[in-house]
């Protein structure tokens, strides 16, 4: 499905009734051959909004999956990049991926649940890419809690936040009708899979990561372009901790 090389109907229909972290285990070695990896042109957005505010000495990144945004971070840090997520299957794959560049900043893996970050004080930048709908939104406080914590005073949190699609539009229907299938079959089936597309919403975000402490801005991420109504395509969320 998707590509030749990606998962089949069959492998996506096994994910989808498994746990997170089962499912997560499972689509490992065809993930980076899905839509849902984060297309390199957003991360290289990212990368090139990010590094006029170094310099970086230690990066995290949050639910790390097959290592899209430590390859981010390994060009930004200086000395040290961990990657966490709570699959084993995620991580392993992320771990053959990108060995430790010759003269790069070190590369770790850990294997952690992102509500239980092993990490206090210690990173000066944190990102993650496309795994907040895995929380729910009574979820969200404690996750930011657990970043704000690992952070150094002064540590950023950085991450993208597409736009909306317009109401009434084909990307409109497809995501609400994804999120109640979702409501559906949780509701039936245990164990449950957390992925919502439209439960996280900027306005709400940034109020919950001011609460957790952080100091917050947004930067229109310019060249993934704008919308007809001239607003950007994908914002970065900027939280410093105080």
């Amino acid at each position: 499905m998707f590509s030749p090389e990606g998962p089949t109907f069959r492998e996506l229909a096994v994910q989808a009734l498994s746990s997170v972290e089962r499912g997560y285990d499972l689509l490992a070695p065809k993930f980076d051959r899905t839509p849902f990896r984060t297309p390199d042109r957003a991360l290289e957005s990212v990368a090139r909004a990010l590094r006029p505010l170094g310099p970086f000495a230690t990066g995290l990144d949050v639910c790390c999956g097959t290592g899209a945004g430590v390859g981010v971070l390994r060009r930004l840090c200086e000395q040290r990049v961990v990657g966490v997520d709570f699959s084993a299957g995620m991580l392993s794959v992320a771990r053959a991926a990108l060995p430790a560049p010759a003269g790069g900043p070190a590369v770790h893996w850990v294997r952690a649940d992102a509500l239980r970050l092993p990490f206090e004080r210690s990173v000066d930048l944190a990102v993650s890419f496309g795994a907040f709908g895995h929380f729910l939104p009574r979820e969200r406080p404690a996750l930011f809690a657990e970043v704000h914590a690992a952070l150094r005073p002064g540590g950023l949190f950085a991450f993208p936040v597409a736009a909306p699609p317009r109401v009434g539009s084909r990307l409109y229907w497809t995501l609400w009708g994804f999120d109640a299938a979702m409501r559906v079959r949780n509701a039936l089936w245990r164990p449950r899979f957390v992925m919502y597309y439209r439960t996280f919403r900027l306005p709400d975000v940034l109020g919950e990561l001011a609460g957790a402490g952080f100091e917050v801005e947004t930067l229109p991420l310019e060249d993934l372009g704008r919308r007809t109504d001239g607003s950007p395509r994908c914002r970065l969320v900027l939280a410093r901790r105080r």
